[in-house]
């Protein structure tokens, strides 16, 4: 059932500033006024009511209300009057060649930003906006300039918000390719179960426990809620204790994971527009809707922390230039392109994504260039589930172990030392923490060292590392602007180097960790031609 038709936005024209040959000067949306109001609302009611229950202690309760009521007034007023100054003094326009925005009142800002560089037009809605049909426009360059690159509509209708992100990002269409227009991935609710996996879960479930205790203490309650657990497990034994109260903070985790991943990812889509416009559309409470340019797509990366990797899992995030973080939007997270999903789909949204018949990121990949059933080496994926890419040499492998194990030798010392200090009881836990740190360190150094892999596949150089986060990058060679070679003391007693492919999208620069001089200067050479040449000695190339 269709509801009213939304408003257009207002136009002021005015004369000194626009001419018949302009376009008009714009307003926001007047109901910015009711927003901020109702949020206003809502902050006072939730910080009134322990406000007010404090001051009854002190006065007669009907007089802590009044007080708490005036108060809460008087914000709303001036806050509301404070936003219609706002309203009153902002404006924009789309010409044919700038977009412009101004704004204030005692400090007036003027910013302009030519609409050749434009790169992103993402909207966003809280819940109060989409009830009154309302969005947020953020308008940006890409630039790291802070507000300077961008310009913001805090809010348009909705469909001004459409209106403008169709005709800003109004580009030549895309080159043909295998993959027409449309939809290219929708949420799959399965895809649910991989939520508890993230490193989120144990987060949420410890800021669980520290919120419970902030929230007593704010009401005087804090001992009272410690002796009741302390009352609970009177005649438990010590180790059941810990172990039910990790597992309850654990399970806080677990719904909360569940719920943060509702609100961000229920009813994703993925879907390329005319024009050559990946668009991303997410968000259960607050929507988001991010666009991002083919032509300022550079490849992808597939990232697979641990726990969802062991899952078989795996999520997908863009390489492109011009994305923008909203600093304010925590969740905003624009380079996400598929939630972690099964490794499969993830491969299959990339080729889609790319317009290539099979995923550079995919171990599958008959491209890979060290298949020696084909031109360069085997298609197959070996029975550790780790394709074929070039391996690191083994004292790539000898300096994860080191540090590996030099991160668990560090807290097994403390403890020793403290224990010889203060008290004999630590002993016994360096002991067992031994136990279980020094295995977990050399399986984790290890999986690290299987990890490690660089390729060239058809048009992409593709480079993998990690463990607790394993990335494969997938990289356009064309966009590889430079490359630096870092080489430690120690890498160079071992032969090694770190090779880094220096680009204008995602973050700039992607690493070839620890592998051998010659073969990562040749990757080089082999990846962009001439681009590391007159940088080399004789006899390295």
């Amino acid at each position: 059932m269709s509801g009213p038709p939304e408003p257009a936005a207002e136009a002021v024209v005015e004369p000194a500033e626009a001419t018949g040959a302009e376009a008009p000067w714009r307003r926001l949306d007047r109901r910015t006024l009711l927003v901020t109001a109702l949020v206003l609302a809502g902050v006072v009611l939730g910080a009134g009511l322990p406000t007010a229950v404090g001051m009854a202690g002190r006065m007669p309760p009907g007089e802590a209300v009044a007080w708490v009521v005036a108060g809460a007034a008087l914000l709303v007023v001036a806050g509301t009057g404070g936003e219609y100054v706002r309203w009153r003094r902002t404006r924009y326009r789309i010409g044919p060649e700038r977009a412009e925005l101004h704004t204030g009142l005692f400090l007036v800002k003027r910013r302009s930003l030519a609409r050749e560089r434009i790169r992103s037009v993402d909207l966003t809605a809280h819940p109060l906006l989409r009830i009154l049909g309302l969005v947020k426009v953020r308008i940006g360059t890409g630039e790291h300039s802070g507000g300077e690159s961008t310009l913001e509509l805090d809010p348009v209708t909705r469909a001004e918000g459409e209106r403008l992100r169709t005709e800003l990002l109004d580009r030549t269409r895309g080159e043909p390719g295998t993959h027409p227009e449309g939809m290219l991935a929708v949420l799959d609710p399965g895809w649910l179960r991989y939520a508890p996996l993230s490193f989120v879960a144990p987060v949420l479930g410890g800021a669980a426990v520290g919120g419970l205790l902030q929230i007593s203490e704010w009401f005087g309650a804090q001992t009272q809620v410690i002796d009741w657990v302390r009352d609970r497990f009177e005649n438990t034994p010590l180790v059941w204790t810990i172990l039910i109260l990790v597992a309850a903070a654990a399970l806080a985790g677990i719904v909360g994971a569940l719920g943060l991943w509702v609100e961000m990812w229920w009813n994703y889509r993925l879907e390329r527009e005319p024009g050559g416009t990946l668009r991303v559309r997410r968000g259960l409470l607050t929507s988001r809707s991010v666009s991002i340019e083919e032509r300022r797509l550079r490849g992808v990366e597939l990232v697979e922390p641990l726990g969802v990797r062991l899952a078989g899992a795996a999520r997908l995030d863009a390489i492109a230039t011009g994305l923008t973080q909203d600093e304010e939007d925590e969740h905003a997270d624009n380079k996400a392109l598929l939630p972690a999903a099964p490794r499969a789909v993830a491969h299959a949204v990339a080729a889609r994504v790319l317009r290539e018949a099979v995923s550079p990121t995919d171990p599958t990949d008959p491209r890979d260039s060290t298949d020696p059933t084909g031109p360069n080496g085997p298609t197959d994926t070996d029975p550790t589930g780790q394709d074929r890419l070039t391996p690191h040499p083994r004292a790539a492998r000898s300096r994860r172990l080191r540090w590996s194990l030099a991160a668990a030798l560090l807290p097994v010392a403390l403890l020793v030392g403290l224990g010889l200090l203060l008290t004999d009881v630590l002993l016994p836990v360096a002991a067992a923490c031994a136990l279980l740190l020094f295995p977990a360190a050399v399986l984790l150094a290890l999986d690290a060292y299987r990890n490690l892999g660089h390729g060239l596949r058809g048009a992409y150089l593709v480079a993998r590392s990690g463990t607790v986060r394993r990335s494969t990058v997938a990289l356009q060679r064309t966009g590889v602007i430079g490359w630096t070679v870092r080489q430690s003391l120690f890498q160079r007693r071992a032969g090694l180097v770190t090779l880094t492919a220096t680009t204008a999208a995602g973050e700039g620069a992607y690493h070839v960790h620890d592998a051998a001089e010659s073969e990562a200067l040749a990757f080089a050479e082999e990846a962009v031609p001439g681009l590391l040449t007159p940088f080399l000695e004789p006899g390295k190339s």
